[in-house]
């Protein structure tokens, strides 16, 4: 289901995982809350080697801080998927960057930029690429299935 393209300037008062954050928007007395997914990228799990610290530097970047969200669409989990920057960053350049998140590739399209900042990282062993084999989250949640479904997937 599209969204609309204008950005929306919130604050960002949760970090569920490195790629998955919540949102308080609008104005006093109308704020809420969304659950919000970073456009084109997929973190590992927090149970995962690097999932931790693919947590903190997302909250280092975004928590507490103003965040500009442009949504894109909503997620079969209820969250708005979204471009994201905090203090100007774009989010999801620099978790794939510091090599604490995967180009999630079927939905990359509209992010070429993101690709050949993924094959840095790993040529330059940046965080989860310093692993011998690391594992795409995607790989691990189907090797660790949740009992009461992956409604919190990222």
């Amino acid at each position: 289901m599209p969204l609309p393209a204008a950005a929306l300037l919130c604050l960002v008062v949760a970090i569920s995982d490195g790629d998955t954050l919540t949102a308080r928007c609008g104005t006093p007395g109308r704020y809420a809350q969304m659950k919000v997914r970073i456009a084109a990228i997929d973190a590992p799990e927090r149970k995962q080697a690097f999932g931790q610290k693919s947590r903190q530097n997302l909250a280092q970047m975004c928590f507490k801080r103003q965040a500009a969200l442009q949504p894109i669409e909503e997620d079969s989990y209820g969250r708005t998927v979204a471009n994201v920057r905090c203090g100007g960053t774009d989010v999801a350049t620099a978790q794939v960057t510091a090599g604490l998140a995967w180009v999630y590739t079927p939905y990359a399209q509209q992010h070429p930029h993101l690709a050949p900042l993924q094959r840095q990282a790993r040529a330059q062993g940046e965080g989860l690429w310093a692993q011998k084999r690391p594992l795409a989250p995607w790989d691990y949640r189907h090797r660790h299935p949740r009992p009461y479904g992956n409604s919190s997937a990222s």
